[in-house]
C-alpha cells in the first residue's frame, strides 16, 4: 500500500460535495485527515491517501473532475 499527502482546494460547488466519501467508497483509499479549513462554499483540506497506485490515481482524476485543484502541501502540516 502507498501513501501520499495532497491539498485539496475546493472552489465554490465542490466544497459542498461528499468528495472524500466518494473516494473511500468508490476507490476503496484511506484518508487521513491532517489539516483543514472549510467555509460555507469553499475551503481546503491538507490529507494523507493510502492505497494502491492505480486506487490513488483514480481518486485524484475524481477529485480533478470535480473541479478540486490537487496540490503538493509542502510546508502545511508539521511532520509527524
Amino acid at each position: 500500500m502507498k501513501s501520499l499527502r495532497i491539498r485539496l482546494t475546493f472552489p465554490p460547488g465542490p466544497a459542498t460535495e461528499p468528495g472524500i466519501y466518494e473516494n473511500v467508497k468508490q476507490f476503496n483509499v484511506v484518508p487521513n485527515i491532517r489539516r483543514a479549513s472549510i467555509q460555507e462554499h469553499t475551503g481546503w483540506l491538507v490529507l494523507d491517501l493510502a492505497g494502491e497506485q492505480d486506487q490513488l490515481d483514480a481518486a485524484l482524476a475524481y477529485m480533478t473532475g470535480l473541479g478540486v485543484d490537487v496540490s503538493d502541501p509542502d510546508g502545511d502540516v508539521i511532520a509527524g
